[in-house]
């Protein structure tokens, strides 16, 4: 389906920590076409600074409410703009956008490892599986930045949480998570992740992954190229080609 640029109410907007949001967003169009992996371009002023719009992940759709949620930290300029969006507001989105994860290989098992803000698009994801026998692994600095762990564990037991600091449950980077788990699995077993891009090397290192990336991005849409990475098969534009790719056809240069 082709991104629209649609107005949407704000239904809701819950501050979850210091930095953190979730808006629910009123659009019947992008909550019955968004797929798990795709994102939107929001436009947080009426004015022109910030000028360009800001990507943020689809992190949940209601199709029966014709909602959707979208999760992010307040880290600049344009999202503490729309930290201050209030319910009955209305926001100028463009979307969905993207290519999404590709859920036809997961037969019975999948492995979901989300680090930080990886965690956004995750959610959406694990309820499209639920049913499945899922591992959701997810990493973050502190026990401060871990958010939405009731949702998840709605979904599954199957919960592990790693903590930089040693501030919640196990004292490590998360894919040291998922070495176990892949290490005694006589099969691939589908891995899905989001995060900082050390993170994703890693993982990659591990076991193949889809894995969604995140880059600065002007347009959204494939135009000014300002979101390019360097892949096996020559330069790919994140928010076109993906954000969803390969881990094993993306060439890490970090």
């Amino acid at each position: 389906m082709m991104p629209k640029q649609v107005k949407c109410q704000i239904i809701d907007h819950q501050q979850l920590g210091p930095l953190y949001f979730r808006l629910t967003l009123a659009s019947e169009y992008i909550s019955t076409t968004a797929k798990p992996g795709q994102f939107v371009n929001v436009r947080v002023s009426d004015g022109f600074d910030p000028l360009l719009r800001r990507p943020l992940s689809i992190h949940r759709v209601n199709r029966t409410e014709k909602t959707f949620q979208l999760l992010y930290e307040v880290v600049g300029t344009g999202t503490d703009l729309l930290s201050q969006k209030r319910k009955g507001e209305e926001l100028d989105i463009l979307g969905p956008l993207g290519n999404s994860f590709d859920l036809s290989q997961v037969k019975d098992s999948a492995i979901l490892v989300g680090g930080g803000m990886g965690v956004a698009p995750l959610l959406f994801l694990a309820e499209e599986l639920k049913g499945k026998n899922l591992q959701i692994l997810i990493g973050a600095s502190s026990n401060n930045c871990l958010v939405c762990l009731d949702d998840f564990k709605q979904i599954t037991d199957k919960v592990q949480i790693s903590t930089d600091d040693g501030s919640c449950d196990k004292k490590c980077f998360v894919p040291e998570l998922l070495k176990p788990l892949t290490a005694h699995s006589s099969q691939p077993i589908p891995t899905f992740a989001c995060g900082p891009k050390g993170m994703l090397k890693v993982i990659s290192k591990i076991t193949t992954a889809q894995v969604s990336m995140e880059a600065r991005m002007a347009c959204g849409i494939g135009t000014c190229l300002g979101c390019v990475i360097k892949t096996k098969s020559g330069y790919k534009k994140v928010c076109k080609d993906g954000p969803v790719f390969d881990s094993k056809e993306i060439e890490w240069q970090i």
